[in-house]
């Protein structure tokens, strides 16, 4: 890759250097363990255990079907987590997009990505108190990292369009997603280890105990390597940032307000927003609820389901970078569409899989992550190629109201399922629709005629 590419914002803003772009793609390693060992493994089966607690039902039981409520509200314990990721997007609906636009205003972006993560860094730390019956503080800090890291990404998502052209960005979304997948899965490798030095057979206290610290190491990890980014990206201030000199969050509830009501005239972009929208949620329910999954339907036990979703993590480092690469050949947009046959597929094989059998949990969890990492990154340049000019904060605070684990339709229908059923499988098929949905939506996308529709110039290849 040569040293520098060129910008495709304003005329004046500077060329992106690689250590600059090695720098952004740094934030996605220091966030990535959140992803992975908080969201993806530990957190999910972790929280469970601590409600079945406040539920009445003995630590280490084979099953609960005890209530809990919170604010009065009654909640089958194996739904409470569930209904946290949905709540939390609930919430970022009306944080995500305000952050943008107030990136998009503001001249020191970095200082909003060092708050927001370093906030969601402090909420996943504080997960350490989190001990006994204690479910409502663990949902209030798991609330407060997952909007957190929402309003990281989208910051984080807004330097993508600086960093290369049309045609650099799939590459250099691949390799951050990468990046990231290498980042997460060498913490989880860790504490793989630790889990498997220090889990004593039959205790399920220490099992307790050592998913905790787990969940307080990506915490540590999303702090220490947050100062990479935060020293070698450079400030890329738009037209609306430099003119004015009000008060930024204010100018920034205001440019929304403009963006919202002036947003139908780029009806293409709404178009592909509404189908990533339909099929990530599907992608980030499977990500967040499999462990779950795992631990309660099929009966396998901790180190097998950390196991697997290492294997996912180092299989998504090389599958980000093979359909990057394939995206190159046939276009990120057909390429995307390819992954979500394939996404379909694994649903449905997940839903056959045999209880207390690691072997075939394992082989899905390898065809997971050959498919996840390229879906997802490609999802993110193709995007940038639909935003207009100065409006990249704002936009991706749209787009990231279902990415990076802030998904909230798909695990609302799992334990809405869950809860009437008891039945984690059939919970599962409920999200057959996002994917089969998500594909129709994002063919019936003219890709080209919406990049041009946005000011924009498309790729080579589509």
């Amino acid at each position: 890759m040569a040293d520098t590419l060129p910008s495709t914002s304003a005329a004046s803003a500077p060329s992106s250097t690689r250590r600059e772009r090695t720098g952004w793609y740094f934030y996605d390693w220091a966030m990535s363990a959140f992803n992975t060992t908080v969201i993806t493994v530990f957190l999910g089966p972790f929280l469970t255990a601590v409600t079945e607690q406040a539920a009445g039902c003995g630590l280490g039981a084979d099953s609960c079907s005890g209530y809990v409520y919170p604010l009065g509200i009654k909640v089958a314990a194996g739904s409470y987590f569930p209904y946290l990721v949905s709540l939390s997007v609930f919430l970022t609906v009306f944080v995500l997009p305000v952050m943008g636009a107030v990136a998009d205003r503001s001249t020191h972006k970095k200082g909003l990505l060092a708050g927001a993560a370093f906030v969601g860094a402090g909420a996943t730390i504080g997960m350490l108190f989190v001990t006994g019956d204690r479910y409502l503080l663990g949902g209030a800090l798991f609330l407060v990292a997952n909007i957190a890291f929402g309003a990281g990404v989208v910051v984080y998502n807004s330097f993508l369009p600086f960093l290369g052209g049309p045609d650099d960005r799939d590459g250099i979304s691949s390799k951050g997603w990468a990046l990231g997948y290498l980042g997460g899965g060498l913490l989880l490798a860790v504490n793989l280890v630790v889990v498997s030095l220090f889990s004593i057979e039959g205790d399920a206290q220490r099992t307790l105990d050592l998913a905790r610290w787990s969940i307080v190491s990506a915490g540590v990890w999303w702090a220490v390597f947050t100062l990479v980014p935060l020293r070698w990206l450079r400030e890329h201030p738009t037209v609306e940032a430099t003119v004015g000199g009000g008060n930024v969050l204010v100018d920034g509830f205001r440019q929304l307000g403009r963006t919202l009501r002036g947003i139908k005239a780029y009806p293409l972009t709404l178009f592909f927003l509404l189908a990533f929208l339909v099929y990530n949620d599907g992608i980030q329910t499977v990500i967040a609820l499999a462990s779950q999954y795992g631990t309660e339907e099929l009966r396998l036990n901790q180190t097998t389901l950390i196991v697997t979703i290492l294997l996912v993590q180092f299989l998504a480092f090389g599958g980000a970078l093979l359909l990057g690469a394939l995206a190159r050949r046939i276009g990120a947009w057909k390429t995307v569409l390819l992954s979500l046959v394939l996404w379909t597929a694994v649903v449905l094989a997940a839903f056959w899989l045999p209880a207390e059998a690691p072997v075939p949990f394992m082989i899905l969890g390898a065809g997971i992550g050959l498919v996840l990492g390229g879906s997802q990154a490609l999802s993110r340049s193709l995007f940038s190629q639909l935003i207009p000019e100065g409006k990249e904060g704002e936009y991706y605070g749209f787009y990231e109201i279902s990415d990076k684990g802030t998904s909230w339709l798909g695990p609302l229908a799992f334990g809405l399922v869950f809860q009437l059923t008891h039945s984690y499988r059939v919970g599962l098929v409920s999200l057959l629709i996002f994917f089969v949905v998500g594909f129709v939506l994002l063919l019936a996308v003219p890709m080209r005629r919406a990049i041009v529709a946005a000011g924009n110039t498309p790729p080579r290849v589509l």
